[in-house]
Parts: structure tokens; sequence; C-alpha cells
């Protein structure tokens, strides 16, 4: 199977559905402040679907912070539940478009597990080219045999991302609202400070993205262009780790290379305490 990656399209996936290699997770979440009911398409899935939870097994709730990364081991563990293997073709999808499915896809690759795609439009695309849908059902799969090999510089904590700000050769990338980042829109999560982390620069997720679909390589070149992007390490950032992995994924099809995801996002940095806030563009 010729597998596409980092991104699938709708076409693509219709025409290999049903392939035995292939693996397809639902990652869908809720934007935050809303109900997965509210989603017109919440209770649907296409064919085969799996359901990597995000918002419950496949975040480490021994913290106190959203969406924070799997331990390897619990990783690996909820991954064979899912049956996936190590020779598993993925491709991971949302029903927003493009949304938290790049978060599943990154975290594959930071266990290792380089055959992962995001589905381009995911499931609103899907329903848009009228191909068939399901009910989902809660289902059991027969247990495979992934193995985690982690790769810890996929991800940053809240130290390294302080040494980066005055580090020439970092930049850190936030892809929250441009109200959110300049600190004059309130954050949807009570109990943190508005603003941005220091030296930091504004790249929403929404710039990205026309319609459900990701930009074409050259357009999302040009967003990386406009901010002053070269040959640097790019860590990422958003409220809660979610929609950093959207600009993680447009800067890979992009052409960069040396990416990371700050894990705690603003949902750490953003708690009242010593870690320095700025506000403005």
């Amino acid at each position: 199977m010729d597998f596409p990656k980092p991104i699938t399209s709708v076409e693509w996936l219709a025409n290999n559905l049903e392939n035995d290699d292939l693996v397809l997770l639902d990652a869908s979440v809720p934007k935050p402040m809303t109900k997965a009911e509210d989603n017109p398409l919440a209770g649907i899935q296409i064919p085969g679907s799996r359901f990597f939870g995000i918002d419950n097994v496949f975040s480490d709730h021994t913290v106190d912070l959203p969406h924070t990364m799997l331990s390897a081991e619990n990783f690996q563990k909820e991954a064979r539940k899912l049956g996936i293997n190590t020779t598993s073709k993925i491709v991971v999808y949302d029903n927003l478009g493009v949304y938290s499915s790049p978060r599943a896809w990154w975290m594959l690759r930071s266990m290792g597990h380089e055959e992962a795609s995001v589905l381009d439009g995911g499931l609103p695309e899907w329903v848009r080219q009228n191909l068939a849908t399901e009910t989902k059902a809660k289902t059991t799969w027969k247990e495979g045999d992934f193995t985690a090999h982690p790769k810890p510089y996929f991800f940053k904590n809240s130290a390294e991302v302080s040494k980066a700000i005055d580090d020439p050769t970092s930049r850190i990338l936030d892809a929250r609202s441009k109200g959110r980042f300049a600190g004059s829109e309130p954050e949807p999560r009570a109990g943190l400070r508005s603003g941005h982390i220091p030296g930091s620069l504004n790249l929403p997720f929404s710039a990205v993205i026309d319609g459900n679909k990701l930009l074409p390589a050259e357009g999302l070149k040009k967003q990386f262009e406009r901010l002053g992007i070269s040959d640097q390490e790019l860590i990422f950032s958003c409220g809660s780790g979610l929609t950093a992995c959207v600009i993680s994924l447009a800067a890979n099809i992009a052409g960069f290379e040396k990416l990371s995801v700050y894990d705690g996002s603003w949902s750490e940095w953003g708690r009242p305490g010593d870690l320095p806030v700025a506000t403005g563009e």
C-alpha cells in the first residue's frame, strides 16, 4: 500500500478503507466550552473507526493539566487495546476538520510510529463527499503488538520553554487566536492570566486552514515566511497542547524539521505564578 503522509486525502482513504494494514482512528474532541453533542457529526464515524480518546485514556490524569502526554508504558497499553500493530498504517481524523487529529498524529510519532497520517478535512470533508458513515458504537479489538519507542524531544516542559525565550536558535509559536495571544480576549479556561509567552510569535491555527482542510504546502510555507522563520527549532504552544499540533503538522508539511510541542501550553504557563507573561501583539 502506497501510504501518503503526513496528510491523506478523503479520496485515498475511500479507495483503501478495506486494506488489512489500515487502522482508522477517530480522535475527535469538542472545542473548549462546548459539548460533544453540540456537533451534528458527533454521533457518526467513518466505517471501521476506532475511537482514540484524547480527553480520557490518552491523557495523563495523574497531573492537573488537560491533554498531558501519557508515559510510554501507558500509551503502548492503550494503543494495543485499539488493535494497533507495529505494522499498522494509521489515519487519524476528527469531526471538526483538522482540529484534534494532529494531536493524535503527533503522539503516535512521539512514540516512534512514523506510519501515521492526518485525514485532510476530516469527517466534515468525508460527509461533504457523500461517503458512507455509521453510528458510533462501543467495540473491542483484538489486542495489537504496538511497541512504543519514545522520542522525548517531541515535547517540551516549561523549564525548556523558558530557556528557549532568549535562545536565537529557537522560536516559540502560539496557535491561539490573535485576541487571546494579545491578552485582549478572555481565556476559555477559568483562572488563567491573559497574554502570551514573552518572545513568542502568534500563528493562529485557523491561519493554516482553508475551510476544513489545510492550506497547500506553498501556502503553509508563506505563513511561516511572513513570521521570519528560518532554520530554527520551533516550539509550538496553544491552550492545552491540541492546536499546537495543528501548526506543528503545518510546519512539517512546509519542510521544517526541528519541531516540538510545549505540552502544558497556556493551561500551565498562564496559571498565576512566576512564569513571565507578555501582552499586546
